[in-house]
């Protein structure tokens, strides 16, 4: 009879790390929990994380059928951040590519200049910024925001890295087939691409969504609001009010679980073969 040896380091490992994951999302779990509660019962000592009072259809009619215009700036979020993933996914993609793949002169330049701009901070050209969007007429509208955050040199230098890591041979055997440029782009690079993508989707959608800076320097029209301004007037109008604050931001989080829960497995596949090409 063979006796196997028990290795109590991953043991170890898992327990701690499972200890530390409930940790991190008790903040979480008492935001649903103050959502669904009463005011008085919000400040109940201790903590009754199961409300004995449900209050949820309350709040919940109160953030969304209430005077501020939350169910407006939800839309101006998803639409704002939706567009504007969507253009950067497909700019750095070609871009990811034509520095991958692709033989023109200055290339090297181009890429070195790429790299230097990313060591420029983001607030150090807010002002030139503004003043391009002023002079292309775009000021105060959806347009400026998509516009702005389309180009990325971040997440062009990801997906150059990991196109890089996609054999030639089969970009030359589809190109023996008959493919050219553009369907050897859509329907071999981009496939192959997908786990990348999906990081990068997730990582931009949240940047969009929870933007402060942006959206406070290019929107002036408050029907043009996103989420994290519109959260000010809920600040102003409930800012006492815990339950009906935790319920707005709650509602504001469920499209970004929602994203990394269908996308997750791209994402972690995205990131394992990225550790393994290093």
């Amino acid at each position: 009879m063979t006796i196997r040896k028990i290795k109590l380091g991953p043991i170890v490992l898992t327990v701690l790390f499972g200890a530390l994951s409930i940790f991190f999302l008790l903040p979480l779990v008492w935001m649903m929990s103050a959502a669904s509660k009463t005011e008085k019962e919000v400040w109940t000592f201790p903590i009754q994380w199961i409300p004995k009072d449900w209050h949820f259809a309350q709040n919940f009619k109160t953030v969304w059928m209430g005077d501020v215009s939350f169910g407006l700036f939800y839309m101006n979020s998803v639409k704002i951040a939706l567009i504007s993933t969507l253009a950067t996914l497909i700019v750095s993609a070609m871009a990811g590519y034509a520095l991958s793949k692709l033989k023109f002169t200055g290339k090297g330049l181009v890429f070195s200049a790429m790299m230097a701009f990313m060591m420029i901070p983001e607030q150090a050209t807010l002002v030139p910024r503004y003043i391009m969007i002023k002079e292309m007429g775009l000021y105060d509208t959806h347009a400026a925001l998509i516009v702005m955050g389309m180009f990325s040199s971040y997440f062009t230098f990801l997906l150059r890295q990991f196109m890089i890591g996609v054999h030639n041979d089969l970009l030359e055997a589809a190109e023996l087939d008959g493919a050219g440029f553009y369907r050897i782009f859509w329907s071999v690079m981009l496939p192959l691409s997908r786990p990348i993508l999906a990081t990068v989707g997730i990582i931009k959608f949240i940047w969009t969504w929870n933007d402060y800076q942006g959206p406070l320097i290019m929107l002036n029209s408050t029907n043009l609001y996103t989420i994290p301004l519109g959260m000010q007037f809920f600040k102003e109008e409930f800012g006492t009010t815990i339950s009906v604050m935790m319920m707005a931001s709650l509602a504001a989080i469920i499209p970004l679980l929602v994203l990394f829960l269908v996308l997750q497995k791209q994402v972690i596949k995205g990131i394992s073969i990225g550790g393994v090409k290093g």
